[in-house]
């Protein structure tokens, strides 16, 4: 055990961080598989002396440093027990670029999508493409070998891969690139552990034997997805070693290596030119997944761009995901499988020609029932179905999972058919309805048994079903790691797939490299176990754990925060759209992402002595930055809620530790302004001075909102409302009652001018100030009172609506589990919309008179609110501000504002709130013209444009009301 003193010294040694506490190594105890163990400490280097100060104190010590960039591995290669080495924080540059050339240096924790963005522009790629393409970053992707599902185009990162500057296991620099036979020799001469290495392949890879052996038991040349042990069988195509090129490349054979070798500090990746600029996507449906898999036979002889395929377990569980779903449109019926099949051409007439031909030769050979052609933008929504399915498999409610453990076998296409044939028979001798999904056009399918880990019967068939298919896949000799590599599941079964004498060579070649276990032990030799270190206690009791709010959906709490599965969508950076997540695109700190969450809030309520289980510092510190924005909610593909999660933390430890006076003041806040709302002037001028912020702990470089002059419920008792068979009930929310009465006013107004009746009932705020500060019991009161007063009035014929979307949108998600009337509480949540929606479903019902509004033209652009991304969309918003038939409607991709009810307000927060306004929102709209016009449905939202801007935002509904003729 390495003294806490030891490791304060290192920290002070590197000009990184080195994090021991419990939240750290919590953290990074995990990855995107099934396996846990709680490391040393993390470091974050921030140059390569760092590195060099890391490998001399893990040599000394007698630990191993785990290499890692997002932590997206499936098999296990992120985790063990000496220092994690993150170096996703400060590598992240690109170091040169030739144009000319098509080569790019680069360090290694630049994200695969965002090199893509800078070398757009230039006509040039990345070409591997793996499902996580958005957060993985080049380091980890050389490390796996990864491909994805352009590979059958443009290979795997292997071919690709020109030169890694590396640190070796002493602290020594090594350039391993492309070199002439006569250049190897004369390395192999050199006096340092550098030509230490080089004599060792020499005199391994020289062997007849060895090389015969090679050939005989590694999988088959033609299988291009073969990451099995280490890539020695790339060395035969030297001239040095019987083959016939003329020049070696090391760089080649570390691509694969899980950083058990050498610390890559720097990367030379070959481009290639962008594909076609016209693709169309053949979705061919199938009856039968065998069906698909002979077809896949067919397809692949029409130069496709992608062959994937997706089965029906991925397209059943993406259809109660609110994003995913948008992307189903495609399909007819309920099939087996789906192919993708992508062709390109440089026109769209040629693209056509070329679609239509490989649909006529499946047809030919009856393969398939659908082939439904998708084009232009709605390619990518096919293909982020295939990408999320599977962050969609950890949506399985239960502890019943799709295990990665066999999920990255490749065989020949020829073999394929076969292959999944006695595949499946395995799995039907287990009682198992396997998942298949991927990259069937590579000779490899995603396949998945359905397993608890939890229990003790299902880890003993995880063993033998990973048992039974290394030998099938050894039998048809293919690759038992395809894309994903060895880490700790298969790293076990590499002796079996290419021999003991082969495995041996391997063993002798890391020693060579890495005499002293440095580097990231316990993977492709020497190999932990594959049914150890499980991320769930095997046989364990289940936690019982009372909550306030009903996690029924989820069996309970803990199932809910085990859904994360570690697949990192939460990393994902500000150029791949979306809101997911705000705070950690603001800090780059694995502490502040969904996944963080999520992990952290299982480990404790997993392992916690404390009577309150919440009770922890570590998840106070964890959710701190959190903006409860609920992007999660649907962009996360497990759809793991963290703000409700959030909310329910705050609650329990709360109730331990004591609420803020802070705290007491936002939560209240709609009983204080019904107080200062008597004398709105002196209030406002009070709330927005120097001293009352540093009372409330509030930034004092923030603008406090200020009260309206006249409530919305007082101008509502002098309002003559007009009759209407068309009725709606208004629900005026604290938010718009107080601060933005004219916008209630505004929304009276318009629904009246276009024929609808308003009716304004007395009932309770909405609760969202208790929630989002964790006043559960104040808020349940609040959802049971306004339950029992809708329920009786609100139906399809008399729908309720509201102004400001995070206090109407109430009633359809956080009350369907406050709620004690849960059958009512749901009856409300089907017919309650916000205002924006409630328009658009009138459009499409043809009861809006366009002729109402005006003809002049303007230019809007619309920010969404977080909780109506999330919970409505914001294409109701496009919809009704399209009403005037000249007026220009975009909507901004913008992520979340930053500001998040009372977090932006917070002094501790401001400055993460304003970065997270900075990152998407704030420079596109000082890039408008002051004369287009900014819409934003959420009052935080208006608030924050204007404090980060000076641009004054509008509802959309007083747009429309200034619209009216």
């Amino acid at each position: 055990m390495i003294a806490i003193s030891v490791l304060e010294t290192l920290h002070n040694a590197l000009s990184g961080d080195v994090l021991f506490d419990n939240l750290h190594k919590t953290l990074y105890a995990t990855d995107a598989s099934v396996y846990r163990k709680i490391p040393l400490a993390v470091a974050f280097p921030k140059d390569e002396n760092d590195l060099k100060i890391l490998i001399d104190f893990a040599t000394k010590n007698n630990i191993t440093l785990i290499p890692r960039t997002a932590g997206t591995s499936l098999a296990g290669q992120c985790v063990g027990d000496g220092i994690v080495v993150d170096v996703s924080t400060h590598f992240t540059n690109i170091i040169s670029f030739d144009e000319q050339a098509k080569t790019i240096t680069l360090q290694p924790g630049i994200v695969r999508d965002s090199l893509n963005v800078f070398l757009k522009p230039f006509g040039l790629f990345f070409g591997p493409n793996t499902s996580t393409s958005n957060r993985c970053m080049i380091g980890g992707m050389v490390g796996n070998n990864s491909s994805g599902s352009t590979s059958i185009k443009y290979g795997v990162t292997r071919d690709k891969v020109l030169q890694i500057d590396a640190i070796l296991s002493d602290g020594s620099t090594a350039i391993f690139k492309e070199i002439s036979s006569d250049e190897f020799k004369e390395k192999t001469r050199l006096d340092s552990l550098e030509g230490k290495i080089y004599k060792s392949i020499y005199t391994e890879l020289s062997s007849k034997e060895n090389q015969q052996e090679i050939k005989n038991e590694f999988p088959k040349p033609t299988i291009h997805r073969r990451n099995t042990g280490y890539a020695v069988d790339e060395f035969l195509t030297s001239d040095l070693f019987g083959g016939t090129e003329p020049t070696i490349n090391v760089a080649k054979f570390l691509s694969g290596s899980e950083g058990t070798l050498a610390f890559s500090t720097a990367i030379t990746l070959q481009l290639d030119n962008l594909p076609p600029t016209e693709s169309i996507m053949v979705c061919t449906h199938f009856k039968s997944i065998n069906e698909s898999l002979k077809a896949t036979v067919i397809a692949m002889n029409h130069n496709l761009y992608n062959c994937e395929l997706m089965d029906k377990t991925i397209l059943d569980c993406t259809k109660n995901n609110r994003e995913l779903a948008k992307s189903r449109f495609f399909l007819q019926g309920d099939p087996e499988a789906v192919l993708m099949l992508e062709v390109s051409a440089n026109t769209l007439p040629e693209a056509e020609l070329l679609a239509d031909k490989l649909i006529a030769d499946l047809e030919q050979n009856n393969f398939g029932y659908h082939h439904p052609k998708v084009y232009g933008a709605d390619i990518a929504k096919v293909h982020y179905l295939r990408k999320a399915g599977l962050g969609a498999l950890g949506n399985m409610v239960g502890d019943m999972k799709a295990v990665a453990c066999i999920e990255d076998t490749a065989v020949a296409l020829e073999d394929l058919p076969n292959y999944i044939e006695e595949f499946t028979e395995i799995m039907t001798k287990y009682q198992q309805n396997a998942v298949y999904y991927a990259h069937a056009g590579a000779g490899e399918l995603h396949l998945r048994p359905i397993l608890n880990l939890k229990k003790k019967e299902d880890v003993v068939l995880f063993r033998k079903i990973t048992t039974e298919t290394a030998e099938l896949v050894k039998k048809y000799k293919g690759s038992f790691s395809g894309e994903h590599g060895d880490g700790i599941v298969r790293a076990e079964f590499i002796p079996l797939m290419i021999g003991e004498q082969n495995y041996q060579l391997l063993r002798r070649i890391k020693k060579a490299f890495d005499p002293n276990n440095v580097f990231n032990q316990g993977k492709i030799t020497d190999a932990f176990s594959m049914d150890k270190n499980l991320r769930y206690e095997v046989g364990r009791i289940e936690p019982e754990i009372k909550t306030i709010q009903n996690f029924s959906d989820s069996e309970g709490i803990l199932k809910l925060a085990e859904k994360c599965n570690g697949s990192g969508d939460c990393r994902k950076p500000v150029e791949a759209g979306g809101t997911m997540c705000p705070s950690y695109r603001a800090t780059k700190n694995e502490k502040d992402t969904t996944r963080a969450r999520a992990n952290t809030l299982r480990e404790f309520l997993t392992n916690s002595e404390e009577a309150n289980k919440f009770n922890h510092q570590e998840l106070k510190e964890v959710f701190d930055l959190c903006l409860s924005c609920k992007a999660c909610a649907s962009e996360c593909p497990s759809n793991v809620d963290i703000a409700t999660l959030k909310a329910e933390f705050l609650y329990q430890y709360q109730e331990t530790n004591g609420y803020s006076f802070r705290n007491k003041m936002f939560a209240n806040n709609a009983k204080y302004n019904k107080l200062g709302s008597k004398l709105p002037r002196i209030t406002n001028f009070f709330t927005n001075s120097i001293l009352a912020k540093k009372v409330l702990g509030v930034a004092v470089e923030r603008s406090v909102p200020k009260l309206a002059n006249e409530t919305l419920e007082s101008w509502l008792q002098k309002h003559q409302p007009k009759s209407s068979t068309k009725v709606v009930y208004l629900f005026k929310d604290e938010f718009t009652n107080y601060y933005d009465s004219e916008i209630g006013k505004d929304a009276v107004l318009l629904l009246e001018k276009l024929g609808y009746e308003v009716k304004n009932i007395a009932h309770d705020e909405s609760g969202r100030s208790h929630i989002s500060k964790g006043f559960l019991k104040e808020a349940k009161v609040i959802c049971n009172n306004n339950v029992a007063i809708f329920k009786d009035i609100i139906t399809d014929e008399t729908p309720l609506i509201g102004v400001e979307p995070s206090a109407i949108l109430t009633f359809r998600d956080e009350y369907i589990r406050l709620a004690d009337d849960k059958t009512s509480a749901e009856k409300i949540a089907k017919n309650t919309f916000t205002f924006e929606e409630f328009l658009a479903k009138e459009i499409e019902k043809g009861n809006i008179d366009i002729s109402l509004f005006t003809s002049a033209k303007k230019d809007i652009k619309i920010h969404g609110h977080c909780h109506q991304k999330a919970l409505s969309g914001t294409h109701s918003s496009f919809q009704v501000l399209n009403i005037p038939k000249n007026y220009s409607v975009t909507i901004i991709s913008s992520g979340c504002c930053g500001m998040a009810g009372s977090f932006g307000y917070e002094k501790e927060h401001y400055k993460v709130s304003m970065q997270v306004g900075e990152d998407t929102l704030f420079p596109k709209v000082r890039n408008y013209s002051a004369e287009t016009e900014i819409a934003a449905a959420g009052t935080s939202c208006r608030h924050q444009i204007y404090d980060g801007t000076k641009r004054i935002a509008k509802h959309p509904i007083t747009i429309l009301k200034e619209a009216l003729k």
